[in-house]
This record gives structure tokens, sequence and C-alpha cells, in this order.
């Protein structure tokens, strides 16, 4: 997209039958704001979304040492971003300029009428994706600080986790940034203290918890105490799907994962065989959309929270997710999905996190520049990953077990390996042990039947082999195959735990209105698509339940 037409999509001016529209819709009249007046704080929890009726709103970046102005909106711009809707914490400062008035309107009003008022939605909405991709394309915005060494598992931890949740951070490397001293002294810290997270002078972390992140920068949202028409657990594109339609077809829908939203998918750095987009997208781009649709439809998103245990209770689902409460739910939708296998290599333990990576992102392809890089699996993902470390390493190394590529990965990205120069497939290879100082610096590898061994200086592997399913948080009578996948439809109809006339749903599991969508499910296709569609199939499946109940 060219930058002059993202511009006009992130600043467009509504006309005064729009704006008459939203102020019919929402019943707020205008008020007048005082020259200099705050209307939103960088780190606000709770903001507002303001249009303007005449003078204008400077919005600044507070993150940094100093205030830096981003734009000023005039008559018939508004304010806000994505954080109106995902419930994060403001990420720019608003203040009133001259005489000015405006259009106060509440998130609960503003998702109102996103769902009421389509062609206002539409504008709104592009405009807040619009925002947020100019800002992370423009390299000037600070936002989050995240001070650290590129060999600490922690500080890799820290950066992972914001980078999957989408939370605008700048990281300084205790190794190789000359101003790093400087910061260190300005926020009171030492190398010690690291990792560190900080945001102007409003929030400093030493070595923060992921929950405790989540909690203080604005992702974790607690569910509220109520019984849920529909429970997912899980975030990914199965789970999302599920989200958007639930929600979007009235059910009171919650959906909770223990990292972030968008599962494997999420960190893919291109699918190209998803239906709809000839060019590609990234999984973030994917799970930016899913997640911002989800919140327009009023789901709510709480995360990180993690499935602990599900027990069943007067024929509803309750899970202790280690909150105070349970939760509660008539229906529950299992889209965990699956884990990449940890790398059974000597010596691997102390390298994760500062060296074997289970994603290949941005925040990892940034210890491999001018380097050689290793992908292990023979799957589409670990195809996707060598693709994408070819941009940035001097030279990848793809070893798979067996003898031939197209086995398991698709014919686009076998040819697209093929015609990458840099790229080099080791094939009936497997890494024997791995050395380093703190952190990776070799790997032994072995390859044919006569394990002809050499050695390979990198500083990054990275992993993408099998997959387990995660579903060591379910009872017993939510039956499993020999693999751990969860088992649905035919399968679970001789089941002792099943015990109804009726045969059970295409999607439902051996316990009745639980489900199971996605990769979790045992025989599914594992593929992005079809992961939507069974998420959207679950919903239909929950309302024949609910009719039943």
């Amino acid at each position: 997209m060219a930058e002059h037409t993202l511009q006009s999509i992130a600043f467009p001016v509504l006309n005064s039958d729009q704006i008459a529209q939203i102020a019919n819709c929402t019943k707020v009249a205008p008020r007048h704001c005082r020259d200099g007046e705050t209307l939103v704080a960088t780190g606000d929890r709770v903001f507002h979304f303001f249009i303007v009726k005449s003078g204008e709103i400077e919005i600044l970046d507070c993150s940094g040492d100093e205030p830096k102005t981003i734009t000023k909106h005039h008559q018939g711009q508004f304010t806000g971003d994505i954080s109106h809707l995902t419930g994060g914490r403001a990420v720019f400062t608003a203040i009133a300029r001259g005489d000015c008035e405006v259009f106060e309107i509440s998130g609960e009003a503003l998702r109102h009428v996103l769902n009421q008022c389509p062609g206002l939605s539409d504008i709104i909405l592009q405009a807040f994706v619009a925002r947020r991709q100019l800002v992370r394309e423009s390299g000037n915005f600070i936002g989050l600080r995240v001070i650290g060494s590129r060999y600490s598992a922690d500080t890799f931890r820290v950066r992972d986790f914001l980078a999957r949740n989408r939370v605008l951070f700048t990281w300084t490397d205790l190794e190789t940034d000359p101003q790093v001293g400087q910061l260190l002294k300005e926020f009171g810290v030492t190398e010690g203290d690291t990792p560190v997270v900080a945001c102007a002078h409003m929030l400093l972390l030493r070595n923060p918890s992921n929950e405790r992140l989540a909690d203080e920068v604005g992702i974790h949202q607690a569910l509220e105490q109520t019984v849920f028409d529909l429970l997912v657990v899980g975030a990914g594109p199965a789970g999302l799907a599920a989200a958007v339609y639930g929600a979007s077809e009235g059910l009171k829908t919650a959906v909770l994962d223990c990292a972030s939203p968008g599962g494997q998918a999420g960190s893919s750095m291109r699918i190209e065989n998803y239906l709809g987009f000839p060019t590609g997208l990234t999984g973030a781009e994917l799970t930016d959309r899913a997640t911002l649709q989800a919140n327009k439809f009023g789901a709510h998103l709480s995360i990180p929270t993690a499935a602990n245990r599900l027990s069943f209770e007067n024929g509803y689902a309750t899970l202790d997710a280690g909150s105070a409460e349970p939760i509660t739910a008539k229906c529950l939708l299992i889209a965990t999905g699956a884990q990449y296998r940890r790398l059974e290599v000597e010596g691997v333990g102390p390298f994760e996190g500062r060296g074997v990576y289970y994603a290949a992102t941005p925040a990892e392809a940034a210890f491999c520049h001018g380097c050689t890089a290793i992908v292990v699996g023979g799957g589409n993902s670990a195809g996707q990953a060598a693709v994408f470390l070819a941009g940035h390493a001097n030279r990848v190394l793809l070893l798979i077990r067996g003898d031939d590529l197209n086995k398991n990965m698709s014919n686009y990205l076998v040819t697209r390996i093929e015609q990458t120069a840099n790229i080099e497939l080791l094939c009936n290879t497997k890494i024997k042990q791995m050395v380093g100082n703190g952190h990776l610096q070799a790997i032994e590898i072995v390859t044919g039947t006569s394990e002809q061994r050499r050695t390979v200086e990198t500083p990054a592997v990275f992993s993408f082999i099998g997959a387990t399913p995660r579903t060591d948080w379910l009872p017993a009578e939510v039956e499993r195959d020999s693999k751990g996948f969860v088992q649905t439809g035919g399968a679970v109809a001789q089941s002792p735990h099943w015990g109804l006339a009726r045969a059970p749903f295409l999607l439902e599991t051996s316990r009745r209105g639980v489900f199971a969508a996605g990769d979790v499910r045992s025989g599914s296709v594992k593929r992005v698509a079809s992961a939507v569609g069974e998420g959207a199939m679950a919903v239909q499946f929950v309302h024949e339940y609910l009719k039943e109940m």
C-alpha cells in the first residue's frame, strides 16, 4: 500500500452527516475543552474516543525523553487506535488545542457504533489498523523500552511475549547499544536488574513475569463472573474464528489463551495459500485482524490466562484458570492447538532462548544477521522459516531426517527453497550436540547412515519438529487418541462417557457440550484455513446444543 494512501486511510475526515449519525447513535452532545486540556494520557487504562467538532487535538508520543508531536486532528477527524477495542493502555497522549469542541465517546458506545453503522465501522476500523501500521513502519515511536542482553533467556522471553501480543516496544541490547549505560543510569538500574521494562517515567519493571507484564501494560483483561454461552480455550485461528462467529451471533463469548493470540500461525512470517490473499499475509496480520473482529463484536478476550483444570457441575463446564473464581460456561470449545516438540539434543537446555528457538520472527531473526542459521524440520512451518531467515542470515541450513522435502511440505515452498541461493538442504541429517559459553556458538551434525560428523558455527537454531497437543488440562471423560489429540464425532459415538441417544455432532467430544477445533483435534488437516473453518462450524453446533438445553 502506497504511503500517501495509507495516510489518507489513517486520518480520514468525517462529514457532518456522519458525525450526526454517530452523535445520534451514542446520544452524546459536544463539549467544550480548554486549551491544553489532556484528553488522553499515555498509559491510561480507560480512555475515550474523540471526534473534533472545532479546534484541534494534538497527538503526542510521550514514551521517550521528550514529547514528540505525531499528528494533529482537525474538524471531522477522530482520535484513537486499536487499543480502544483490545483493552490495552493508551499509547499516545491527546491534548486539546485552542478553542476546541469535541464529541467524547466511551469504549462501549464506540463498539455500539461499529456494530450498528457498517459504513462508519469500515472507516474507523481501517483508520485504527492503518495508524498502528504507520507507527510500526515509522521506526520513530519508542513505546515501551526493553533493556537487556541478547544472551539472556529472560530478555528473550520478555521480548517474545510483547512481540507476540503486538505491544509496541523498543529493545536496547546490553552488548551492542552505545547508549545503554546512559539509559541504565537514567532509570536508576544496573545490568544485574535487567531485563528492565520501562516507559518514560510511568513504568519500571525489573525482570517481570509474563503475568505481571500483561497486567501492567494492559494486555490482560479479567473475565467477569458470569455464565458464558461459549468459552473458547485457545486463541489461535480456530479459537478466534469461533469468537468472531459466536459473539457476532449473540452468544456471550469468552476466549482465553496462556500466551498470546494467533497460536503457531501467529508467528508465521508468510502464509501464501490462505484463500483470498494471493500475495500472502503474515500470521501477525491475520491475528491482528481476527482479534480486532472478535473485540468489535464484544467477545471477551483474556490473555495470558492458562487453563489448569476442567470439570463439570450441573451440566455446565467449569474451568480453573488460576483466577480467584472458576469460569463457568454452557458450552466449551477446546482450541488449544499444538506446540512444537523440544529438540532432544545433548546440551540443548541452557540454550533455549539463548540460541534455540521455536519460532522465526523478526525478534529471533535479529540474532543471525551475517551468520549461519539452522532450521530443523520438513513441514510448511520449517519451509516458511527457512525462506524468511534467508533474508537475514548469510546462509541457512535446512536439516531434515528423511530424504525427500516434498513428503510433508507444500510444493510452492519446496520450489521457493530450491530457488533461494543461500538455503542449503541437508537430508538424512540431525543435530548431535550443541556447545557454547552462555549462549549457542556451534552445533555438531551427523549425516547419513555412516553418521558423518560436521561442526557448524551458528548463533541460532530454529526447530519445527512434530507437534504435541495442549491437552494435559482435560479430564478423562474428554477422550484423546494415543498421541493426545482430542477425539470428536464418530470416533466417540460408542464412548462410555457419551450416554446420549443422539450421535455426537461432528466436532463434539465424548463430553456433550464440549467441542474441539483446529490442530488439537484428532484427524484435523493442520492448515490455517481448515482451523478457521472448524472454529466457525463449531459455533453452529453450539447453537444446536443450546437448543437442547
